[in-house]
Order: C-alpha cells, then sequence, then structure tokens
C-alpha cells in the first residue's frame, strides 16, 4: 500500500476542488476566475454539467421559481421566453454559462467522488475518485444539491412485473406512452408536472396518492419581445423587475411564520381546488388535511383540471403489491398496466445529506457519524470538525418561498472570505469553533418553532423525531446580512506544521 508521500507525489492537486458541476458549482468557479483564482477544478459524476436539469427532462419539467430570479445575478440572462422557464430553457442557460466562461477545461466529467478524508499535518484532502485515481486540494467545495439520490420506494411484487418501470428523473424518452395504461406513484413537484402532460397521451392514467399537495396556480404569461429588448439594453430595468420578483417573493415569509395568516390563504386554495375539479368527491381527496405550507406549496395550472378526463382515476387507496402486468390496491382491486413511473422524488436522510461516500475530518471524524442526529452546520457552509470543507445549500438553507440561487450567492461570496481569510493570514486552513456553530443552530431551531413547517405533518424538511434540518427559517435578506462579512472570531486558522490554532 502506497504511504502518504507516494500519494502525494502520484495524486492529481489543485487548490481548491469542486464537487457538483450543476448551479452552485458552476456559480462557485465564475466567481473564482472573477477573483482571479484559476487553480481550480470541477468533478462531475455524470458526462456533463446541469445537475438538476441535466436528470430532471420529464414531460412539463418546470421552474417552481420565476425565470428572472433563478439565474445567476453575474451572469444575467435577460430573454427569458415566460414567467416560469421549463427545463431545456433553464438547462440551455447553464450550457451558456460553460460556453461564456469557458468552464469545461475546468472540468473532469464522468469522476465521482467515493471518499474524502482531511490530513491534519497538510492541511488538505485528499478525494479518490471512482476511475482509482487520487486528487489532492487544499479547499473542497461540495455542491451536488440535497436532492440527486432518487427515492425508489420497494414494492411487493416489483421483480414479477413485466412493464416499463422508471423514475421521473431517468426519464425514458424512447418508450412511447401512447394507448398505454400507466400507474404513476407520488403527487410532489414532478408528479403535479408530468401528469397533465402524459394524461393527454395514454390510455389510461391511475395516479397513486398517499397525500395530497396543496397546488396553487401559476403565472404562465410569456415575456414580450419589446419587454426582452429593454431588458438587455437597459439592465438597470431588468434588475428592477427582478428586485420586485424578489421582495414579492420575501413577502410569502409572513404566513409562513404565521400559520394563523395561512389559514386564509388555504381557503382561498381549497376554494380553487374545487372550482377546479368538477367531481366533488375527487375534489375532497385532492384537498389536504395539514395547514398549507408545513409540505412544499406546489405551482401548477393544468394539474388539477388533469381530473376531469374520463382517461384518469385518483386513487388514494394504498398499493398492496404488483403482478406481471397489473398493480393491486389494499381494497383489494387489481389494475391493468403498462407502465409504472416513480414520482417519488429523492432521498432526505439528514445522515447521508452531503453525500452517501465517507469524509473523514480532523481526529478520523466521520460525517456520518457527526450528523448521526442530524444535519448540521454552520450557515449551511462549514461543519466543525472539517477545515476548508464548505458545502453549498446546506442544512437549513434550502428554501421554501424564495430562490436558492440567492442563497447560493451568498454562500459563494462567504466561502470566498473564507479562502481570502487563510491566504491573508498566512495560515493553512479554516474550520468553525465548535460552540459558534452550537449557538447558530439553537437559533435556528428556535426561528422554526411556531412556523407552519412545524405544525404536525411529516415532510422531507424534517429527520425522524421531527427535527427541521432542511429549511431556513425566516427572510433571505437576513441571511445575506449575516453572510455578507465574515466574523474571523468564528473560526480556528489552522497551519500545516502543527495542525494547531495558527498564530
Amino acid at each position: 500500500m502506497r504511504n502518504t508521500t507516494q500519494i502525494k507525489q502520484t495524486a492529481q492537486q489543485t487548490q481548491i476542488a469542486i464537487i457538483g458541476a450543476g448551479f452552485g458549482g458552476l456559480a462557485m468557479a465564475i466567481r473564482l476566475l472573477q477573483n482571479n483564482i484559476q487553480d481550480f477544478v470541477i468533478l462531475e459524476k455524470a458526462n456533463d454539467i446541469g445537475g438538476t436539469w441535466r436528470e430532471n427532462q420529464y414531460p412539463g419539467a418546470a421552474c417552481d421559481v420565476q425565470s428572472h430570479m433563478y439565474s445567476l445575478s453575474f451572469a444575467p440572462k435577460s430573454d427569458w421566453s415566460k414567467r416560469y422557464a421549463e427545463a431545456p430553457e433553464i438547462f440551455a442557460y447553464i450550457q451558456s454559462l460553460i460556453s461564456t466562461y469557458d468552464l469545461k477545461k475546468y472540468c473532469q466529467f464522468n469522476c465521482e467522488v467515493i471518499a474524502a478524508k482531511y490530513n491534519e499535518q497538510r492541511c488538505d484532502w485528499t478525494l479518490t475518485l471512482n476511475n482509482d485515481t487520487t486528487l489532492i486540494a487544499q479547499f473542497v467545495i461540495f455542491a451536488s444539491g440535497p436532492l440527486h439520490v432518487p427515492q425508489i420506494p420497494h414494492i411487493k411484487g416489483i421483480e414479477k412485473f413485466q412493464g416499463k418501470v422508471f423514475h421521473s428523473s431517468q426519464w425514458d424518452h424512447q418508450y412511447d406512452l401512447n394507448n398505454k395504461s400507466v400507474a404513476s406513484i407520488g403527487t410532489g413537484g414532478s408528479a403535479i408536472q408530468y401528469i397533465p402532460e402524459i394524461a393527454e397521451q395514454v390510455k389510461q392514467l391511475y395516479v397513486m396518492q398517499r397525500t395530497p399537495a396543496w397546488v396553487i396556480p401559476r403565472d404562465e404569461r410569456t415575456y414580450k419581445n419589446i419587454e426582452k429588448k429593454l431588458f438587455a439594453k437597459y439592465d438597470w430595468l431588468r434588475k428592477i423587475h427582478r428586485a420586485r420578483l424578489y421582495w414579492s417573493n420575501e413577502s410569502r415569509v409572513v404566513p409562513i411564520v404565521k400559520p394563523t395568516v395561512m389559514k386564509y390563504a388555504q381557503k382561498l386554495a381549497e376554494a380553487y381546488i374545487k372550482h377546479q375539479v368538477k367531481d366533488k368527491n375527487i375534489a375532497n381527496k385532492l384537498i389536504p388535511n395539514y395547514i398549507m405550507g408545513c409540505k412544499r406549496i406546489l405551482i401548477s395550472n393544468k394539474y388539477f383540471p388533469t381530473f376531469n378526463r374520463s382517461n384518469v382515476e385518483l386513487i388514494t387507496d394504498a398499493i398492496q403489491e404488483l403482478t406481471s402486468n397489473s398493480i393491486i390496491t389494499k381494497d383489494g382491486k387489481e389494475r391493468t398496466i403498462d407502465c409504472l413511473i416513480y414520482g417519488t422524488g429523492f432521498i432526505t436522510d439528514p445522515r447521508i445529506y452531503l453525500k452517501s461516500f465517507q469524509c473523514v475530518g480532523e481526529n478520523g471524524l466521520d460525517l456520518r457519524d457527526a450528523w448521526h442526529d442530524g444535519a448540521e452546520s454552520f450557515y449551511g457552509i462549514c461543519t466543525k470538525g472539517f477545515p476548508n470543507f464548505f458545502q453549498l445549500l446546506g442544512p437549513n438553507t434550502v428554501l421554501a418561498h424564495n430562490s436558492v440561487i440567492f442563497m447560493i450567492e451568498s454562500q459563494v461570496n462567504y466561502i470566498l472570505q473564507m479562502i481570502q481569510l487563510v491566504k491573508q493570514s498566512h495560515s493553512h486552513a479554516i474550520v468553525v469553533k465548535d460552540q459558534v456553530q452550537t449557538r447558530f443552530n439553537q437559533d435556528v431551531q428556535t426561528l422554526l418553532n411556531g412556523t407552519v413547517w412545524q405544525s404536525g405533518c411529516v415532510s422531507w424538511y424534517q429527520q425522524d423525531g421531527g427535527k427541521n434540518f432542511a429549511l431556513w427559517p425566516t427572510y433571505t435578506w437576513k441571511y445575506w446580512l449575516k453572510t455578507k462579512k465574515l466574523n474571523p472570531a468564528d473560526y480556528r486558522l489552522l497551519n500545516k506544521t502543527s495542525g494547531n490554532r495558527a498564530a
């Protein structure tokens, strides 16, 4: 077995390793270049950039955040086609970033990190890659996002089923749904988008609903050519439009932190369902029994009218098993199907929030052990015991009311400050102090108390026991203010020779 010196001699070396080539990883790379830092690599497990928007290409895939808010402020797009862009346009925008900033030369595709280990003497990280090579980096930035591993439920008899089976994020575009009987499991963000699209193709669609979702209408207007031209010519006008969208989104925090206010909005949402769905019994089955916002609020103008179609059946009985060509529910009813689609979202176990690979920090601490009782960090960016290891959209920084791109930009700028502090202080590593992270997470959980997210339902935002490990509990402008300027007193600075606190 090679010793550490041999590994260092044969391994690829870089100052900064970015894991993931989605929005977060590309935003980090662009800001590094804008700060004259070019010694970095982007490690991407797939064969192309794009993250969520590379993988989620199912029919009807679109963003539930306005287009002008779902783009980088320092790499804007003035000619969005509509208020809420669809997946192909978002993916094309991401591809344009690669071209504009010449990022492909920094990317290593089909390159998955399977282990990461911190070296306390050298103050750097050794990354083990899936091609049996290693990479040594002073700083590691994890940018793969919390939702990227498909959730595939185990259904009794699935091995017997002879029809087509796929997850929404692994859509088989070669499979012809025309004249097929299809069962779709799940009613989350992806399902409510593809269900209306495939309902027009299939012979019969069975929508398997365990828990109904609150779905509200969206603004489907397109941008006129004159608007696009004005945004391109007058950047201040585009910025005003973006600001208006931002503050409109921020106003949604009020009903989130005050559930009594949300109940009024909920009455409107309930009326909307009853207006959209002609059959009263079906409409009642589509109305959730939890406070709106406790689970993710979805937006669609097409979902509820789909249940007025004669070839669509809403099924609320639990699935019992599959046979070679049918699905059987607990009430004993058997329905013949040709295809089964999982619209069941992604794995959100907080113990693998960062990823399921082994990640070892100071004193041999494995991140899975550090997060055994739930994922915690400091501003969702850095974690005690893991020097020079940063994350984008880490614990308690995902949003339910505004654009995560805003959060990513705040985090990217904060990470730049940490890298600069290490350099300016002539040290080699930085790690948040234990008590600082503990105090921060206590404050976050206090702010979450009394919000709609803690009003009694079970959601992916929570771990076992009910602790919310995912969401930022208040306004995003507050997060921006808190992360705008780094406080050096929150951190320990380490040096190479001893690994102890730098002078």
